[in-house]
Formats: C-alpha cells, structure tokens, sequence
C-alpha cells in the first residue's frame, strides 16, 4: 500500500480501539494480507495505520463475528459491489440460522455500564470461553504457586489471559467494552474455572480487583477468585524469542481436527507447497520450505479444539522447537505446542 505524507497515521493501539480489534488480531490479520498497515517502522517494528483503513476494520471484524473465513472476507472487502453482495448471499445461505444470529448480534447496541477504578466490563460468555481455552496450561499441581494461576492483564485495548506450566503456554485476549485503569492479578486458575458456568449465562460481567480477591459481578450478583500474590513469569520473553518463522500454514480447523484423529502420534510433511498430515492430503495455504514434524495427536487437538474461528495459523520455526498456533476472530488465541520427534 503507497503512504500518503498528508495521511493522519495512528497506532495500532489507536486503530485497534476504533476498529473493536485486539492488537494481536490486526497482527494475525497483517501476516494473512487481509489488513497491511500503512507504515511499518523499519527500527522498531512499530505498525502505522491510516484513518481510512477503519471502515475496512470494522467490515473485516464483523464479517469473521459472522464466522466467515478469511477467503471470502478477502472476496468481500477487495471485490466489486456485485461480488461481495453475491458472495454474502451464499454465506448466509450456507450457514442458515447460525448466520441470522450473527447478524442480530452485530446489530445489537449494548448499552455501557459505569464503572469504579481498576476495572472492566466483557461479555460473559467471551470470558466463559477464554478461561476454558487457557486455564489447562495452568500447573495445579506443582511446585510453584503463581503457576497455578491464570494471569489476568487489563489495558486499554484488551483484557488478555496467560497461563504456562513451563512446558505449555497458552494466551487468549479479548476486547473489552469499557475499562477504567490498567491492572494485573494472578488469578486461582481452579477457582477461576469453576465461575465458567456462572460466566456463560450472566450477560456483560464487570471484573475488578478488590482486597486479595477478583470479583466477577453481573447482574447484581458476584462471584470471588482469589489472587494469588507472586509476581507471573514474563511470558513475552518467552514468545519474543521464538525463532524465525521457516514455514507458516493457514489451515481450516475443522479439516487439520478431522485428519488428526489418532490416539499416538502424528506426522506432518510439507513438501512443494503440498501439506500431509499422516496419509492424508489437506488443503491449506503453505508458506516457507519443506519440513517434517510430528505432535502427540492429544496435545495438538487440544490446542486446535480450542482454537477461534473457522481458520488457524501454524508458524513453524524448526521440527524441534515449539509452533506457534494462532487464531483471530471476536479476540485472538495463541498456543505453543512442541513437537515430539523429528527426522
């Protein structure tokens, strides 16, 4: 995209608030070609984006909301009127209610709720869903307590979840509708696991950190997780020093699930831009040289089950270091999973 001097150019922090996208989800929507910045810095790496740029952030995030794959979100957003309206009509076609009511809940306004300090409001059942996704990383039963938790940030631009046995590490983030200071707390990860059920059906859920406790509030009623007072491990250390990307696949979810349903391990071969996973051959956008791996078919379906949206991204750095698997869609997930042998 050529940059324009007279351009007014925002943060991705910035262009994430306005669009109701998580920083993390712009970069994973960046690595696919769907949402380039302007500008990248060529010191420090820091991503520009344009004003104009928001009304296609704001069609790209409603579209994935509706569960369209980032196929025919590209056909969408890039194609001429006559397309995008064709290729909405068999979207909806094809998803049937599950479309209708991604449509009514783009077209709901939710009211915002006031507030105190240190404090943020999120949907319930968005946060149902990433305590779910992250707190079996957490080690209950080890030796360190703060790795028994699940790490809570609040920012701006996101409320963020972490939890690591040191062998695993998951992190899910998601966009909050209001929030009034920036904070963090480890959480009881066991504690936090049980309030799933309550979550799922309380509505828009205020989360603040009162006296030892995180205190999960809707509706009038409350819920209490204790805090765990350890400092958590800086897992973007762990994250920032990940090796380069060698190969990077963008693949349906539903088909890697499908093809990995065995009970020992699991070998993966990419050769000529062609991916195998066992005997299979599946479909899938391949980037990078070839190379084979191979995962304990349990841990990566866990990681994949977990997964949103209908597509994930696996970046691959070397058959014995950890892959990244990514995904995007109302918020982002990531998981490392190491492979368990390679040729």
């Amino acid at each position: 995209m050529p940059e324009d001097d007279d351009e007014l150019l925002v943060t991705i922090g910035v262009f994430g608030r306005e669009c109701g996208i998580t920083p993390s989800a712009l970069r994973f929507y960046d690595d696919c070609g769907l949402l380039r910045p302007v500008r990248v810095d060529s010191v420090t790496g820091y991503r520009y984006y344009g004003e104009g740029q928001r009304e296609r952030g704001v069609l790209i995030r409603r579209l994935r909301e509706m569960g369209m794959p980032l196929e025919r979100v590209g056909e969408v957003v890039d194609g001429e009127r006559g397309v995008a309206g064709r290729v909405l009509d068999e979207f909806v076609a094809e998803t049937g209610r599950r479309a209708e009511a991604a449509v009514e809940g783009a077209a709901a306004v939710k009211r915002m709720l006031g507030v105190g300090a240190d404090a943020a409001v999120v949907a319930g059942s968005e946060l149902a869903a990433a305590v779910d996704q992250v707190w079996p990383a957490a080690d209950l039963g080890g030796e360190i307590p703060v790795l028994a938790g699940v790490f809570v940030e609040v920012t701006a631009e996101a409320v963020t979840l972490t939890a690591t046995d040191r062998f695993r590490l998951s992190t899910r983030g998601l966009v909050p509708k209001r929030v009034v200071g920036a904070w963090a707390a480890v959480v009881d990860a066991g504690e936090l696991a049980a309030a799933g059920s309550w979550l799922r059906g309380a509505g828009e859920v205020t989360v603040t950190r009162v006296e030892g406790h995180l205190v999960l509030t809707a509706a009038g009623r409350s819920r209490r997780c204790r805090v765990i007072d350890e400092r958590f491990p800086d897992y973007r250390i762990v994250l920032a020093e990940l090796a380069a990307v060698r190969t990077r696949i963008v693949i349906g979810k539903d088909a890697l699930l499908a093809a990995t349903e065995t009970v020992g391990p699991i070998s993966f071969s990419i050769e000529n831009q062609m991916m195998r996973v066992g005997d299979q051959r599946v479909a899938a956008e391949v980037n990078g040289g070839d190379i084979e791996l191979a995962f304990a078919a349990a841990k990566l379906r866990s990681a994949l089950r977990t997964a949103l949206g209908p597509e994930v991204m696996l970046d691959i750095s070397a058959a014995d270091r950890p892959v990244v698997v990514r995904s995007a869609t109302d918020g982002d997930l990531t998981t490392l999973v190491m492979p368990v042998f390679h040729k």
